[in-house]
């Protein structure tokens, strides 16, 4: 990773973050915009220039801005394409958009892809040349490093582990597969399923419940959170089993919010791995958390824009 000074951005469905980095590192505070205080997306776009100029203000030598978003993106034109929980964001041009107001090369993408990148340049997957990178938060995300480049198929689809079936006959998917990945292990979902074992189990659910405070019921000792966790890495582990049959990787990357449960998710993912891949597929195989913690984002989309300098 070369120490180029760019801005990353971290267009979020509640909050569009971002901040000058440098060598994988934060130049100062990361600023905020509430993404839903804006109805359109010129006057979002706008707002985000204004940052950005205040930004370059203090860092004259930033060259490039990377922007990862919360759905698909065409890395060709440029255009986003229906951005989770964002309000009118459909078949927006926001490259040339956001370059056009600021006068600086932009480069955007999927945020897992972004994600996937910045692991592979100078986190938890550097020096690979095989990775499967994931992040668990509200959905289910997946970016892939394949011969040491970012894979994003044929028409930048790739990687969506969170839609992969892990039940013929499970719960609906959003787009007819049943069973998706993301129905059984987003946040919701995972707070909906401990809660009904709780009901089970007879036992009494920690209030709030959420994956912060099932996690902390766990390490506490509450076998109900703990069968939790083991309950959802089983889930994750068949469905990483069939990305490794057919890929083969040498590292596993697991990020965003529900890996910060730690060992209650990472010892049983690995032992879900171990009993049902062949020695071959398993026995040089890393499974490990992500590096970045909250400023994740803004560090991953600047990690595409540094490699601009490259170029």
């Amino acid at each position: 990773m070369n120490d180029a000074t760019v801005i990353g951005i971290d267009f979020g469905g509640t909050s569009v973050k971002l901040a000058a980095v440098a060598a994988g590192s934060l130049l100062g505070s990361i600023r905020r915009i509430p993404t839903q205080d804006f109805d359109e997306p010129g006057a979002l776009i706008d707002r985000i220039a204004e940052e950005v100029a205040g930004l370059r203000e203090s860092h004259p030598e930033v060259f490039a801005v990377g922007v990862g978003v919360p759905g698909a993106v065409n890395v060709e034109t440029g255009y986003t394409y229906n951005l989770t929980n964002v309000r009118g964001w459909t078949a927006v041009p926001l490259r040339g958009l956001l370059a056009e107001r600021i006068g600086l090369p932009v480069v955007i993408d999927n945020d897992a892809n972004c994600m996937a990148y910045a692991e592979w340049s100078y986190g938890a997957a550097k020096g690979c040349r095989d990775a499967v990178c994931v992040t668990l938060g509200t959905g289910v995300g997946g970016g892939l490093i394949l011969g040491g480049v970012l894979y994003r198929g044929s028409n930048f689809a790739a990687g969506e582990i969170g839609q992969m079936s892990i039940d013929l006959d499970g719960v609906p998917g959003p787009y007819g597969n049943t069973g998706a990945l993301e129905r059984y292990i987003g946040n919701r979902q995972i707070v909906e399923s401990a809660a009904d074992l709780y009901r089970r189990r007879g036992a009494t659910a920690p209030d709030p419940l959420d994956p912060e405070t099932l996690a902390a019921a766990a390490l506490a000792g509450d076998p109900v959170a703990a069968e939790a966790w083991r309950d959802v890495a089983r889930r994750l582990g068949f469905c990483l089993m069939s990305v490794v049959y057919l890929l083969n990787p040498e590292i596993i990357v697991v990020g965003g919010g529900v890996s910060e449960a730690g060992d209650l998710l990472f010892e049983p993912l690995r032992e879900t791995l171990r009993a049902t891949l062949t020695d071959e597929c398993f026995e040089h195989l890393k499974i490990v958390p992500a590096r970045f913690g909250n400023s994740a984002g803004i560090l991953e989309s600047s990690a595409l824009a540094a490699s601009l300098s490259a170029r």
